[in-house]
């Protein structure tokens, strides 16, 4: 089976929502993020202080190997979409997601301080979200808004990825 992978923002709700979602398929849960680290021997933050490009090609080789599972819930990184290499390998054996959440509540959820490219502010999340948007409609196969309850949202996830299977 296809894997289901959600894409989006940095602080979208993937993780969580993947987490769920995984649990109410009765599917493997896999956050890129760690797994990114746990590749590189490095966490995030190192990885990012030798510059972004160290962390994109780390990201890439990471997801490049994630799209090789089967039917698993894959979390991606905000980024994933910066390179058509990733995209084109998730989509080989992936329904692409976009857990699609606006600025102003990712900004009222999110711990700016922890997340590298949003250290830079609120702005920083509005300036991505600008530049970034339309990446993930061109690249997501279905959209869910991440708007009202968990529960919701999570329904809705979880009709759009079944619907795929």
């Amino acid at each position: 089976m296809k894997n289901i992978v959600l894409i989006g923002m940095p602080g979208s709700g993937k993780s969580t929502l993947g987490r769920c979602l995984a649990e109410l398929l009765g599917r493997i849960f896999i956050d890129a993020d760690p797994e990114i680290e746990k590749d590189a021997g490095k966490t995030i933050l190192e990885l990012f202080a030798v510059s972004e490009d160290c962390f994109r090609r780390q990201e890439t080789a990471t997801t490049k190997r994630l799209a090789k599972l089967q039917d698993k819930v894959l979390a991606m990184g905000g980024g994933v979409v910066l390179r058509q290499e990733n995209i084109t390998a998730l989509k080989e054996n992936g329904l692409l997601i976009f857990i699609d959440r606006s600025p102003e509540d990712i900004i009222g959820d999110v711990d700016t301080e922890t997340r590298p490219l949003l250290a830079a502010g609120r702005q920083r999340i509005y300036d991505l979200y600008e530049q970034r948007e339309a990446l993930y409609r061109k690249a997501a196969d279905a959209t869910v808004q991440n708007k009202g309850s968990l529960q919701e949202v999570l329904l809705n996830l979880a009709e759009v990825a079944r619907a795929a299977e």
